[in-house]
């Protein structure tokens, strides 16, 4: 292997769509001829980075997003952990840029929060040191993976969106590899722009979960809370008495992580539109859990037929 690592930079977008990652990747610190970059232009990601990494010429793939707002460093951080032995993937947090409007912040703290992301807050924050990880603290728009290993274990499952890194992951995992977490390393990403979009992503999340479950992984018990949750409150008015008292204890939860998480702003207008993200969070992520596992989406959804069109932006031999 060289001294410096190649990397592929896959980027999937939709066709047509604007590709902002790009602009802070023409100022990368990093020789100019050990990187490439990869646009996989379809309507399902999960095909795109596969179709992709196919055709990487690097030793590792880096996954961004579009939108995903990189450091000048960040493939010298991401290379020095790549190196070591047995690491299958390393990535970073996805942080809210300070410029996003008061709504998209109070989502971005709704994420980081203990409340909102709960035992995945970790990939909306930068917190802590290097370290070892799972799947929990890493997130697909800030991701990288050695190619050979990728490959091997079959890519991403194409019948999951969202969720296909986290299996992916696991199943690494499962085969003694590691996965590495670095705080330093990571990108910017603006928030959902109102809370009808925050609210169907996160039924989207919730959906995706439930269809990793199907597939044998990710059924760990906080996942199931929020879909609980809203199962008793359309109990609730049949109940009555007693059984208001868990109510009263979330909103008690609700109102102090709004306040908690306002002053860690520094702006008193996000607190309150915490008082409404927390329940749209959970309420939508609780209902796509539950109908992801009615009726999962991936039976037959494999990428046979799926159109999709990888650009060479840049290539190993050429700058941009």
């Amino acid at each position: 292997m060289p001294a410096t690592p190649a990397f592929t930079i896959i980027i999937p977008v939709k066709p047509g769509g604007r590709v902002a990652a790009l602009d802070r990747l023409r100022a990368v610190d990093y020789p100019a001829d050990r990187y490439e970059v990869l646009v996989a232009e379809g309507r399902r990601p999960s095909c795109q980075r596969n179709r992709a990494a196919a055709r990487a010429r690097g030793e590792y793939l880096y996954f961004l997003d579009d939108d995903s707002l990189t450091s000048s460093d960040f493939l010298r951080r991401a290379a020095r952990h790549c190196e070591a032995p047995a690491v299958a993937a390393v990535g970073g947090p996805s942080l809210t840029p300070p410029s996003d409007s008061v709504p998209q912040r109070a989502f971005g703290a709704a994420f980081a929060s203990l409340l909102g992301g709960g035992s995945v807050r970790n990939r909306y924050r930068r917190t802590g040191a290097v370290r070892e990880t799972d799947d929990s603290e890493l997130i697909l728009c800030n991701l990288a993976f050695r190619k050979d290993l990728f490959l091997a274990a079959g890519g991403l499952d194409e019948r999951l969106y969202p969720n296909e890194e986290n299996e992916l992951m696991a199943r690494l995992r499962r085969q003694g590899l590691r996965l590495v977490h670095d705080p330093a390393l990571a990108v910017f990403r603006s928030q959902r722009p109102n809370i009808r979009a925050f609210v169907r992503q996160l039924f989207t999340y919730g959906r995706g979960r439930a269809e990793q479950i199907h597939l044998g992984g990710g059924g760990g018990v906080s996942n199931f809370v929020p879909s609980l949750f809203l199962l008793y409150l359309c109990a609730l008015p049949f109940l009555g008495g007693p059984w208001a008292i868990p109510l009263g204890g979330y909103l008690a939860a609700v109102l102090l992580s709004s306040l908690m998480e306002g002053a860690r702003s520094g702006d008193g207008r996000v607190s309150l539109f915490l008082l409404l993200v927390y329940p749209a969070l959970h309420l939508s992520y609780g209902a796509g859990v539950i109908r992801g596992l009615l009726s999962p989406r991936f039976r037959g959804r494999r990428c046979e037929g799926e159109v999709v069109t990888v650009r060479v932006v840049k290539s190993l031999e050429a700058g941009w």
